[in-house]
């Protein structure tokens, strides 16, 4: 927890961490005493209603869940996957692993078969815990998954064989559970990789983790207070499934006590989103970059008066002039963009009430974190406005422990106490981040280094354009020459391919940016590849080129 300061430099020298050896994801939530009688969840249905959850409604039903794990007698550190969208099951679901010493596996409820078994293959997963959609995708590969003995399903009322009803067995347990003392090391959960480069690996996190999101949370949501009355209210679109949704939403949140908004939503609707922001007075949120251009695109320009926004953070992708001006605009408030990696998460970022904001930066680092920058030859970077490899010092508790079952890819993860994040930036003479892109995407022409993510963002500032992702394509003269794959609101112009809306592209890009940064290829197309997080798979806009 940071005390409250105005001045960046001052909280970030004097931050330092104070980490118990002793320490529970679970204790250090729902079972806090004085949070008992406080509105943990509000969990919005499909009909329309509202069901509120208190932290002792949560603390019982996890107690009843971990006393159904002790039933079936599940090895301490059993793996648990959790194939459930937003929703009290989910959270129950989590709790109770780390109640029991249990690790929980969070995964998307949209996966497909094939993404399904992977994760649960590659973690020998013995339970895994789903609503009827995620049953009938196990029942395709029950039998292949040899570690797999129970499925808990939460829409069903009858059990099946090794098929239980969720709430049955809950319904029988008792609610009074002691929760195991875990060391602050000791492995909580794991979460794959969205795979951007390679096959999904599994970051193992300690329940420390929870304790080094902390700063990395108070400082886009400019602090946050356990006191009661609780004024905050928190809410994501993003699943539960990735870190964003549970370690940058709702752990933190009910770390300090504040409420959580669920909603199980299929897809993602800017309308909806509009909607309950304004119906249900959220006051935080974390908006992903694709989840703000969705939104910008249905409502471009009509203020809002009706919304009560304190916060709102942004990662995971860059975000452009266009979108933080559109942001301040039509949600009323700022956006702080940060950044992390599951491996290693919230370890830069922007605010606004400490820092003067600065277009295109994803900010400084955050307290508690030794951020630097490396060359291709190993050195520090020291100059402003030169490129390196962000690297993050591993010695701190966001870190996770290391990929399950992948020594090899740890190692390379990993290296002389330094955690390599494989994306590249460039620091200002103020200490300011400007994010470039991931190795792979980097984009080499003419002699220059080009990040996509600038460019991207200066094409979707043209009103004709709905979402865009950038490559860069083999050139004989230029060694790579740019190519931007374009969605345009008119889809008539994918059939057309409009050259004039094509050249209005290019002039935009030459104008704002410059020469060497315009598309000179431009492809209409009809979609993009994205990462079900959201973000551009640029690999598959270069596979499907070639």
């Amino acid at each position: 927890m940071l005390l409250k300061s105005n001045n960046y430099e001052h909280l970030y020298k004097s931050f330092k961490w104070n980490i118990p050896s002793y320490f529970n994801i679970a204790t250090s939530t729902i079972d806090k005493k004085e949070y008992q009688n406080r509105t943990a969840m509000i969990d919005l249905l499909d009909n329309g209603k509202i069901q509120n959850w208190s932290f002792a409604d949560i603390k019982k039903h996890s107690n009843k869940l971990a006393n159904v794990f002790d039933h079936f007698q599940l090895d301490s550190n059993a793996r648990v996957g959790i194939v459930l969208g937003q929703c009290p099951e989910t959270a129950i679901s989590h709790m109770a692993c780390f109640k029991t010493g249990r690790i929980s596996i969070p995964l998307f409820n949209l996966f497909g078969v094939e993404a399904l078994y992977y994760r649960l293959m590659n973690s020998r997963a013995s339970v895994v815990i789903c609503d009827q959609i995620g049953l009938d995708k196990i029942k395709e590969i029950f039998d292949e998954l040899p570690f797999l003995k129970l499925i808990l399903c939460i829409d069903i009322n009858k059990d099946e064989t090794n098929i239980l009803s969720f709430h049955n067995l809950l319904e029988k347990a008792s609610d009074n559970y002691i929760t195991k003392t875990t060391f602050a090391k000791d492995p909580g959960i794991i979460i794959y990789t969205s795979g951007t480069t390679g096959g999904p690996k599994g970051a193992l996190l300690p329940h420390r983790a929870l304790l080094g999101h902390i700063p990395g949370v108070e400082i886009p949501h400019h602090f946050l207070s356990s006191s009661d009355p609780v004024t905050d209210l928190f809410w994501t679109p993003a699943d539960w499934a990735w870190i964003g949704g549970l370690f940058d939403v709702l752990l933190p949140a009910w770390y300090f006590g504040i409420p959580v908004v669920s909603y199980r939503s299929k897809k993602f609707d800017p309308e909806f989103t509009f909607s309950l922001l304004s119906k249900l007075k959220i006051k935080n949120t974390f908006l992903p970059p694709t989840a703000l251009k969705i939104m910008k695109s249905f409502n471009p320009s009509q203020k809002l008066n009706n919304l009560n926004l304190r916060t709102v953070g942004s990662g995971g992708e860059a975000l452009g002039e266009e979108l933080l001006e559109w942001g301040k605009e039509i949600l009323g408030v700022g956006i702080n963009e940060f950044y992390g990696q599951t491996e290693c998460n919230l370890t830069i970022s922007n605010s606004r009430l400490l820092m003067p904001a600065k277009q295109g930066s994803i900010g400084k680092p955050v307290p508690g974190h030794d951020v630097r920058l490396i060359s291709h030859e190993g050195n520090f970077v020291s100059e402003p406005g030169e490129d390196g490899e962000i690297i993050v010092k591993s010695n701190s508790p966001v870190t996770f422990l290391k990929y399950w079952e992948n020594d090899q890819e740890t190692q390379k993860k990993v290296v002389d106490g330094w955690l390599y994040t494989g994306d590249f930036a460039y620091r200002d003479d103020e200490g300011y981040y400007f994010f470039k892109g991931r190795e792979d995407d980097i984009i080499n022409t003419s002699g220059y280094r080009v990040g996509p993510s600038e460019i991207e963002d200066c094409i979707l500032s043209h009103p004709e354009v709905e979402m865009v992702g950038v490559i860069g394509v083999p050139d004989q003269v230029r060694g790579n020459i740019i190519k931007a794959f374009v969605i345009p609101r008119d889809k008539a112009n994918v059939l057309s391919q409009n050259n004039k809306l094509k050249e209005s592209i290019k002039n935009l890009v030459k104008l704002k940016l410059a020469a060497h940064e315009y598309p000179r290829i431009i492809e209409f197309i009809k979609e993009l590849p994205m990462t079900t997080t959201g973000k551009i798979i640029r690999k598959k806009l270069r596979e499907n080129n070639k």
